[in-house]
């Protein structure tokens, strides 16, 4: 038989999605005592099936899946941004797929304003009343209320409306930091989920003769093995390059290549991607904190769950996904990429902000590169000019020029476009990722 701590944990499970729970009601409904009924409540928020916002209560929530990114709610936004809402409590559990942010006329701000979005807006009620019947949700900036018809349009739609003392630019800033937290909740996201064991059989110890590597190297074809001591704890990596002109009996110790970088299993993938491209190495051995060798991870293992992370799916859309989706290619042989200024890539004053401006260079730089096959970059310099400012809605077209574009490094320079007006220029030093 299930315990009562059990059984309020089911009943809450069997709510629908949105309803609002209370201590008090869970213990007059099971009839056990209020003790238990906060006791558990606070499991089920643990379990991530329910979720307590200051100032509205505690809401039944769908359960996030560890599959693929959290999901970001408008209950986890009210959270981010420090605010409260004032009507829509039941569609709190919502999933955020995009924000808009309302910093012109209202026939445009419709246009972009879709089902399933977010509207950042100051106290202008006309355009809350159209975001609702959009189907969007409202974030009030400034701190403003709204009047009793938009909180019971609210409740109708089960859409929230909320408010937050927060200015437009900040709230915006503070949901795209929160979106981009979620990008880096990946299924493969450490070294431990990607490296290779190292089988006793590939591995050199430090009394070996060079003999020893050519005798793996035909038996695995590899050319690159770490060489540990004996007690197993890595010394140093050899590779081919190493053993040019070497004679086949000497030992290992001697021309191995000592204190080599090494990673742990829960080294993130994104700082080994990184130290494998800044440091120009194909293979980091993987230790346990001893530094016994437990095996290897090479660039290709680290491409290929970049490449898989890039296919999951994700919730949301940051700048960079907006600048990315909304640059048009080239339609000839000039190298001439285009876009148009949407809200979301404007800062408080309703201009292309500077941060959206550096994203479309480098967006741009390296699709340049990629149709010369040169590979995926890594900015290691960024020098930039600001020279005119863009308003919303203004067309801009970004042509990078390749300067210099080598086996690692590619230096381009790029200028920007307002018609006929140049209104940036950047030049970027890059590393070079080989495909």
């Amino acid at each position: 038989m299930a315990t009562k701590h059990e059984q309020i944990l089911q009943h809450i499970l069997s709510l629908e999605i949105g309803y609002k729970i209370s201590v008090r009601q869970i213990a007059k409904t099971l009839n056990v005592s209020e003790g238990t009924a906060y006791r558990a409540i606070k499991e089920a928020e643990n379990q991530g099936i329910v979720s307590t916002i200051e100032r509205v209560g505690t809401i039944r929530i769908e359960r996030k899946s560890k599959d693929n990114f959290d999901k970001l709610t408008y209950a986890e936004v009210i959270k981010i941004v420090d605010g409260q809402a004032l009507g829509g409590h039941q569609g709190l559990h919502k999933t955020l797929n995009k924000f808009v942010i309302g910093a012109m006329q209202l026939d445009p701000m419709k246009r972009y304003t879709e089902a399933g979005s977010l509207l950042i807006v100051g106290n202008r009620v006309e355009a809350h009343e159209m975001a609702l019947n959009e189907g969007a949700a409202v974030l009030i900036t400034g701190g403003f209320d709204t009047n009793e018809t938009m909180k019971k349009l609210a409740d109708e739609k089960q859409l929230p409306i909320m408010t937050t003392s927060y200015d437009t630019f900040t709230v915006a800033t503070m949901i795209n930091r929160a979106i981009y937290d979620q990008l880096i909740k990946k299924e493969v996201i450490f070294v431990d989920d990607i490296y290779t064991p190292q089988e006793q059989s590939l591995r050199l110890y430090m009394t070996d003769t060079l003999e020893r590597w050519y005798a793996l190297n035909e038996q695995s074809t590899h050319t690159r093995y770490p060489v540990v001591d004996d007690k197993g704890r890595v010394a140093g990596m050899l590779s081919s390059k190493d053993i040019i002109g070497k004679d086949r009996q000497i030992r290992i110790d001697k021309i191995m290549s000592r204190n080599p970088i090494v990673v742990q299993e829960k080294t993130s993938l994104a700082y080994v991607a990184h130290m494998m491209v800044w440091e120009g190495i194909e293979v980091v051995p993987v230790v346990d904190p001893s530094s016994k060798l437990k095996g290897v991870v090479s660039r290709q293992d680290v491409l290929q769950a970049l490449q898989q992370i890039q296919r999951q799916p994700q919730v949301g859309e940051t700048i960079d996904d907006i600048v990315g989706r909304q640059l048009s290619s080239p339609e000839s042989d000039e190298m001439a990429f285009h876009t148009q200024v949407t809200p979301q890539m404007t800062n408080q004053i309703g201009t292309l902000s500077d941060g959206v401006c550096t994203s479309l260079m480098t967006e741009a730089s390296s699709r340049a590169l990629s149709r010369q096959k040169k590979g995926d970059l890594v900015v290691e310099n960024l020098t930039v000019y600001f020279l005119k400012p863009v308003p919303i809605d203004s067309k801009v077209t970004i042509k990078p020029k390749i300067l210099e574009a080598g086996r690692i490094y590619a230096k381009v320079d790029v200028e920007m476009f307002s018609g006929n007006n140049m209104v940036g220029k950047g030049l970027l030093m890059t590393h070079l990722i080989d495909r």
